[in-house]
């Protein structure tokens, strides 16, 4: 089975209202998605670094989920890893073995309780 790339923007707003698994150097997110394959997409803010940072941390990720996604992924299922700040300088391996624990639990369906909405003007605030 052949894994494939999400590529629109509604394909990552649906991932976002599934299971979220929070690890030190990431978020995982994984939906349901009607039959149509194992998908990964990456998302990485520009609150963590300049283009070269944020590039190297795709290039990992997606490293990674090559790697783990056909034997641990979820069939049927978008799997979307959103970056955090402590990502990059982490060690590959742990990287690894964390994507593989998180995989389990989203597998297991014990994601971690929703995020709080946020609330009011978000003027002035990075």
């Amino acid at each position: 089975m052949t894994l494939s790339v999400l590529t629109r923007r509604a394909d990552f707003l649906a991932a976002n209202k599934g299971l979220r698994v929070a690890r030190p150097g990431f978020v995982l997110l994984a939906r349901p998605n009607g039959g149509e394959g194992k998908r990964y997409g990456i998302t990485v803010t520009k609150k963590i670094g300049n283009a070269v940072v944020r590039n190297r941390m795709k290039r990992r990720f997606r490293e990674l989920l090559r790697a783990a996604l056909p034997e641990h992924g979820l069939a049927d299922h978008d799997h979307v890893l959103i970056g955090r700040d402590g990502g990059v300088e982490r060690d590959f391996a742990r990287l690894g073995e964390e994507l593989a624990l998180a995989l389990e639990r989203a597998a297991d369906g014990k994601g971690d309780p929703p995020r709080r909405p946020r609330q009011g003007n978000r003027r002035g605030r990075k």
